[in-house]
């Protein structure tokens, strides 16, 4: 892995469970991690109940947008994480591929966003501890 490891989270929309833990990552681990989020089949739009489920958190996403899951995007990342929703990535040699098993959002209020938010948050840790941990004496 490079000084500045990358990270790809796909689903087939692009619009949920990708975007906030692209979000979370970005927002978590800074310019620590180089983030990137896409699908094989993009919405046209984020979803609004992600939107406000990670606005609730001080995270916003409302401009970002759903993105096609090209096979550059996966051989420039070092990690390829799928949200459970059955995508699969191009497999390249040295990649390291995972599948984080998430509730998907779509059509769901905000209710029901919350935990899977709070879910990603909690794997997203996880990797940051993994791939960019901070450093002694470093801030976060």
């Amino acid at each position: 892995m490079a000084d500045k490891p990358s990270v790809l989270f796909v689903c087939v929309h692009n619009a949920g469970r990708s975007q906030m833990a692209a979000a979370w990552l970005t927002h978590l681990a800074g310019d620590r991690v180089e983030v990137r989020s896409a699908g094989s089949s993009p919405g046209d739009q984020v979803n609004p109940a992600a939107v406000e489920a990670m606005a609730e958190v001080g995270i916003d996403i409302s401009t970002e947008t759903p993105k096609i899951l090209t096979v550059d995007a996966v051989r420039e990342s070092d990690v390829c994480i799928t949200m459970g929703c059955g995508d699969t990535c191009p497999v390249f040699p040295g990649k390291r591929y995972l599948d984080w098993k998430l509730d998907d959002p779509a059509g769901q209020g905000v209710e029901a966003v919350r935990p899977i938010r709070d879910e990603i948050k909690t794997l997203v840790e996880g990797l940051i501890a993994e791939i960019a941990p901070t450093k002694p004496g470093a801030t976060a």
